[in-house]
């Protein structure tokens, strides 16, 4: 996998496998992942908990089939945050999208193979340009996987949050009208996944900072003084493991960069 850089906060977070079964359905509210039954698999987590996201990764893609999806949250964390090379963070990125694909043929029902392959996907798609990737029909593979995950775990925010920015960033791309016709892109529906991510998990660092690029990206810079304030909000929450301690980062560097 190449040399992977290490979460700059090291030590901050300790969980052991006894401490994160008691925190499981906090740090688990937004992605609806269910509690591992097995030891190797409950390893895995609690290396992405703590921060080692190679480790989390390699001890998930060991533990097999039951440990696949912390190895790729625990990949697509890391190639969003911390991966330096963008070469590097794109093919990480595309390694976890076909992980997934093949994990939706064995289980289809499973709720994060579909999430974690939309998640891939959606950063990648960033990566090379929202507007190329639409144009290679990576859009519609993103929805349709986000609405799968949807359909099968409604609760499940992380979700609505990335369908809500799948909306957003068509129409601040594209335009509401070839968005609307071409990408079943609409303001309303992604401003309204968006408040339902935020009701199903109110204390996400990330669904406030995503929430404020949405609202300012369909709604303009009317909205500035709003998603500051969302900002603000999320700058400030508490952070329980790893991955929230760099979502409360990004929003300071978004509050910075204002």
């Amino acid at each position: 996998m190449g040399k992977w850089a290490t979460f700059p906060h090291a030590g901050e977070f300790t969980y052991t496998p006894a401490s994160l079964k008691k925190q499981w359905a906090r740090l688990h509210a937004g992605d609806c992942e269910p509690l591992p039954t097995h030891s190797e698999d409950l390893a895995a987590w609690v290396r992405f908990h703590n921060g080692d996201f190679e480790g989390a990764t390699l001890a998930g893609l060991d533990a097999g089939e039951s440990g696949i999806t912390a190895a790729n949250k625990a990949t697509c964390i890391y190639a969003n945050y911390l991966e330096p090379k963008e070469s590097q963070r794109l093919s990480l990125l595309m390694a976890v999208a076909e992980r997934t694909q093949a994990q939706q043929t064995r289980q289809p029902e499973r709720i994060n193979a579909w999430y974690w392959q939309a998640y891939a996907l959606g950063r990648y798609s960033q990566g090379i340009s929202v507007a190329k990737a639409l144009a290679e029909g990576l859009g519609t593979r993103v929805r349709k996987a986000l609405e799968t995950t949807i359909r099968l775990a409604p609760h499940h925010a992380d979700a609505h949050i990335a369908l809500a920015a799948f909306h957003a960033e068509v129409i601040d791309k594209v335009g509401a009208l070839i968005g609307g016709m071409t990408y079943g892109a609409r303001k309303d529906v992604g401003l309204r996944h968006y408040q339902t991510a935020l009701s199903l998990n109110p204390h996400s660092a990330i669904a406030l900072v995503e929430y404020a690029n949405g609202m300012v990206m369909l709604e303009g810079e009317r909205r500035m003084d709003e998603a500051t304030a969302l900002y603000q909000r999320a700058a400030h929450t508490t952070p329980a493991d790893a991955m929230e301690r760099l979502d409360v980062e990004l929003a300071k560097a978004e509050l910075a960069d204002g």
